[in-house]
């Protein structure tokens, strides 16, 4: 088989040649153990990278026909970044497997991912079985988001999955069906339905750089899963509104008895909590509902969701220009 792996980068000149090495011992490694052929590749994305990123994953294909480079033209983020890497190697690769460039995922997990492709897996989920490196903080967000995201009726999100896993080229060819440019593939992906398995690893700490994801994009992330996958935001809306209309008709209820029994001036401290809990509540499904109209905004728009401004790779054409999906 021909195996690719993907790996998203920005602004990991730090970490970049470490990775870069430690996934050529592993390619190595299985090509001599006949799990995968010559052919194998790893593919880094740059997303728009400030630093040298770019110009380091340049250096290591000159220096190794192993690495190529999907270099985008600015920005589109992880999810965008990971979609232009499997869009691009899908017609090369019979599997591809996507990790972060940080080295916090455990490559010699791949041994087993590719054991289960073997056996007709399409989808393999690299899955942490625990979560002690990361802060308390870290880990009930993370435990809060996957339980709400159950609530919500979305999709089933595989627990402690992030993107470490393995496709293959049927599943990628079938991703590309789904064309939303609100992406968010922890989601998407289970709803392939082909056969898939779990391989369990511990996550191990960056080992350099920073995170490139702080609480606020954290959050942004959380409210793009839940509001990609699920219209329940907006029918919890509704149910708070029919709350708020039987309750209204029972403050009406009490009002008109205190008006007959001559008990007029009371009532202030209801009628002021009153309107700031319904003011409240009309701010907040207001903001629901634009969450939503602003998604169908930017899907009516068909913006492509990444545009590839170079494809590094001696093997399938050395530079291709302005590919765009």
């Amino acid at each position: 088989m021909t195996l690719y792996f993907v790996i998203p980068c920005y602004n990991e000149e730090e970490v970049i040649n470490e990775t870069a090495k430690r996934l050529k011992t592993k390619v190595k490694d299985l090509i001599s153990d006949n799990k995968i052929d010559n052919n194998s590749r790893v593919v880094f994305v740059d997303d728009g990278s400030t630093d040298k990123t770019f110009e380091i994953i340049n250096h290591l294909h000159q220096d190794d026909v192993l690495f190529s480079c999907v270099k985008l033209s600015r920005n589109f983020g992880h999810q965008g970044a990971l979609l232009a890497g499997l869009h691009q190697v899908k017609d090369y690769a019979d599997a591809v497997i996507s990790m972060d460039a940080d080295l916090q995922d455990d490559i010699d997990v791949c041994d087993e991912m590719i054991k289960k492709y073997n056996e007709g897996c399409d989808v393999v989920y690299g899955v942490r079985n625990d979560r002690k490196s990361d802060s308390f903080f870290k880990r009930m967000t993370a435990q809060s988001f996957y339980s709400l995201m159950r609530k919500m009726g979305g999709a089933r999100l595989v627990y402690n999955h992030a993107d470490y896993r393995l496709l293959s080229k049927r599943a990628i060819y079938e991703l590309e069906e789904f064309e939303e440019t609100n992406l968010f593939l922890r989601g998407i992906i289970p709803l392939l339905g082909f056969k898939s398995e779990k391989v369990y690893y511990t996550r191990s700490k960056r080992f350099a750089g920073k995170s490139k994801y702080p609480l606020r994009k954290m959050l942004e992330f959380a409210i793009e899963g839940i509001t990609s996958l699920s219209t329940q935001p907006i029918r919890l809306v509704t149910k708070l509104g029919g709350i708020i209309f039987l309750v209204s008709i029972l403050m009406l209820v009490r009002f008109l008895a205190s008006y007959f029994t001559g008990k007029t001036v009371e009532g202030w401290t209801t009628i002021v909590v009153s309107i700031w809990a319904i003011g409240g509540l009309i701010l907040l499904s207001l903001g629901v509902i634009g969450e939503y109209i602003g998604k169908i905004y930017l899907e009516a728009k068909r913006r492509p969701k990444f545009i590839i401004e170079q494809y590094v790779d001696s093997q399938h054409g050395y530079l291709q220009r302005g590919a765009a999906l």
